[in-house]
């Protein structure tokens, strides 16, 4: 399933399912059948699997049924972030090719590192497809992308083990981990990837079963139509589900909890010269499988 958060005409935020270009109300739906489903997409995690199965047979129904007002065109919706998660868990030097690519402009390491390097990223920090990206110039003249797999938790994770990592996963979707590079403090790096907007996240929650290897997914980003990011999950330096294991040894993982699972190179800190977002740009953000995460950058001044 394609599951979205979306509005029309600016009316609260729902939950819904992407069949080609409609949006299926999901709530509406199942009210229309005699039963319920959550208006969000955090309380449909959280309730589990009972609440997907309703959905898959729901929609395996006739269409023909459906009221008024139950499908919209998705030109006519607006969607958001699929949902504001608990915790987001970012990852550092996740592939190869970027980290000899930070050592050079980050001054990182150069050695590749021994196990995952995390960071975090407050929930305040999301945004939606089509919301911007803030560029304030009296904090940042080095404003980043990077274009990453993110990992949607479905199941509470605490010390489990490769093997059983995949069973904790709800869905996967593309955050675009922004990065100001000047305002790394002491080598810590919340404020950098911290800021209001620096995590852009969407357009839509695939569920674990429509993406059967996540490890072979074809990844890119582009700013203004130019290709700065292409690359494949399989070039992962730790896969998903030492990723999971790894968090999970002593910080659990609550459904709705994201990861977003690092960058391959292609940022702009490491191009010769640097290049780095400006107010007036687009950024998009692609993930196979997933679509495409548009957001324009706009002067937070």
């Amino acid at each position: 399933m394609r599951l979205v958060t979306y509005t029309v005409d600016d009316t609260s935020a729902r939950l819904g399912a992407q069949i080609d270009d409609h949006v299926i109300d999901l709530a509406a739906l199942a009210a229309q059948h005699g039963t319920e489903l959550p208006h969000d997409l955090l309380s449909f995690i959280q309730a589990g699997s009972a609440a997907q199965e309703t959905v898959r047979r729901l929609l395996a129904g006739d269409r023909a049924t459906w009221p008024t007002g139950i499908r919209h065109r998705l030109g006519d919706v607006s969607l958001r972030a699929p949902l504001r998660p608990g915790k987001i868990i970012g990852v550092g030097l996740n592939y190869v090719e970027h980290v000899e690519e930070s050592s050079r402009s980050l001054d990182t390491d150069k050695d590749l590192p021994p196990r995952p390097v995390l960071f975090s990223k407050p929930s305040t920090a999301v945004t939606g497809p089509g919301q911007p990206i803030l560029h304030n110039g009296d904090l940042t003249a080095q404003l980043d992308w990077e274009c990453e797999l993110a990992v949607v938790i479905g199941r509470t994770a605490s010390r489990v083990s490769e093997q059983d990592a995949y069973g904790h996963i709800f869905g996967y979707s593309i955050v675009n981990d922004i990065s100001a590079r000047d305002q790394r403090r002491s080598g810590q790096w919340f404020f950098s990837k911290g800021q209001d907007s620096y995590a852009p996240f969407g357009p839509a929650v695939v569920t674990a079963d429509d993406i059967p290897d996540p490890m072979t997914l074809d990844l890119s980003l582009r700013v203004n139509g130019v290709t700065k990011q292409k690359s494949n999950t399989r070039h992962m330096l730790f896969p998903l589900a030492r990723l999971i294991a790894d968090i999970s040894s002593g910080v659990t993982l609550e459904p709705g909890d994201v990861i977003a699972t690092g960058s391959p190179s292609g940022v702009g800190a490491g191009m010769v010269p640097p290049e780095f977002l400006s107010p007036g740009d687009l950024v998009e953000a692609t993930v196979e499988g997933i679509g495409t995460l548009t957001n324009p950058v706009v002067d937070a001044r």
